[in-house]
């Protein structure tokens, strides 16, 4: 009898995702001593697997995969976008599950489920883990401002207040939308990209008409609207209305309530290793430090201003501290004091909260255990609506 050691993996793999989330959530690491024997016992059992199969070439296949894998991560932590716990534990799923277990079939809309991807099932891994780090993002960063900075709770609700401003936006929004559906149907012909690219122009367009002029304008087609389709068109601007909100919210969330939200002045004789600059800090050719903390959109819209693509693309100057993931070295923190005692910078420095990365490794495992590759699920739904 076969002992069922990709189900077994598997088992493993969701137990050590669940203890490496708690661990990343209440001390912000995966611990070594989870991920190493998690390597060690992936590839004895998948080694087992072969044997016992009589295929050699299934622990190659472990090993090349794993190796990728390693590779990969390595490279993601290099470029400051993983930790190194993150790095071992996707290195350990990829020797316990390097190939898909499909633990289950099953079909919607005869469409057989979970989706497989054209790719190895640990790279599906990564990518539904990453696809899965907005939602849990959201729900974090909101228990951060509940919990420790409810000030912020003001600024979250905002949209919610700003009703009315939604409201004509909802409705600029829906006239634009109904020129765009008639301008369709005389022209004979209805491309998704084509009539999204006309309804943000038209919105553009209308928002900018004097406040009379809009009001006429808006009111007149919203009235033709319910005239034709009462019951749609309530139940579109209801839907568009209350989308606004959320995606204003959530916009809130993402950027000036998370940056808030997520970030720290610390004293310098507080500063730990490992702890996660806020900013980057350079040295520029007269000695001056600089503090660089301005978002990639801020710095998108000040290249667009002042037509210069070097804000983009050139350092201004020597970089000292870095935003990197793998967080704050000693000889970085002692390198900050050194800089304080010489006046260039202020006793505090600001950190982030690493956002805990487990957690969406465990909830992308699943999904990719369960549903399947979500990039070839949009993929595929994209091309369903554009053709």
């Amino acid at each position: 009898m076969i002992i069922d050691i990709p189900l077994i993996t598997v088992i493993i793999a969701i137990i050590a995702c669940l203890y490496a989330s708690y661990s990343d959530l209440k001390r912000g690491i995966i611990p070594n001593k989870l991920t190493f024997p998690l390597i060690a016992i992936g590839l004895i059992l998948n080694s087992i697997y072969a044997f016992m199969l009589g295929e050699l070439w299934i622990i190659i296949v472990c090993l090349v995969v794993t190796g990728v894998i390693f590779a990969l991560g390595y490279l993601f932590w290099k470029m400051g976008a993983w930790a190194g716990g993150d790095v071992k534990l996707f290195t350990a799923l990829a020797a316990l599950i390097p190939f898909n277990p499909i633990l289950i079939s099953y079909e919607v809309f005869q469409v057989p489920f979970p989706v497989e991807g054209i790719y190895p099932f640990p790279l599906t891994v990564i990518i539904n883990s990453i696809l899965s780090i907005l939602p849990f993002l959201l729900i974090y960063v909101f228990y951060v401002v509940a919990k420790n900075k409810p000030h912020l709770m003001s600024e979250l609700t905002s949209p919610v207040k700003d009703y009315r401003k939604n409201i004509v936006l909802t409705l600029v929004i829906t006239s634009a939308v109904n020129i765009t559906f008639l301008i369709t149907q005389q022209v004979g012909f209805q491309i998704i990209i084509i009539s999204l690219i006309l309804i943000y122009i038209l919105s553009l367009l209308i928002s900018k008409l004097p406040n009379q002029v809009k009001a006429v304008v808006v009111s007149l087609i919203t009235v033709a609207a319910l005239f034709y389709n009462f019951k749609i068109t309530i139940i579109s601007v209801v839907v568009l209305f209350i989308s606004i909100i959320i995606i204003e919210i959530v916009r809130k969330l993402l950027t000036s309530v998370s940056r808030e939200a997520l970030q720290d002045d610390i004293p310098l004789d507080e500063l730990q290793e490992g702890m996660i600059p806020a900013y980057n800090l350079y040295q520029r050719d007269d000695d001056e430090v600089l503090v660089d903390d301005k978002s990639f959109t801020d710095k998108m819209k000040d290249s667009f201003k002042t037509r210069d693509p070097s804000i983009l693309t050139a350092p201004p100057g020597k970089r000292l501290v870095g935003t990197l993931a793998a967080g704050l070295s000693n000889d970085d923190i002692q390198l900050l004091k050194q800089l304080h005692q010489e006046g260039k910078i202020s006793n505090k420095f600001r950190v982030k909260k690493g956002v805990p990365f487990a957690p969406s490794i465990l909830i992308g495992l699943i999904i990719s255990l369960f549903i399947g590759d979500l990039a070839y699920i949009l993929q595929k739904i994209l091309i369903w609506i554009m053709y």
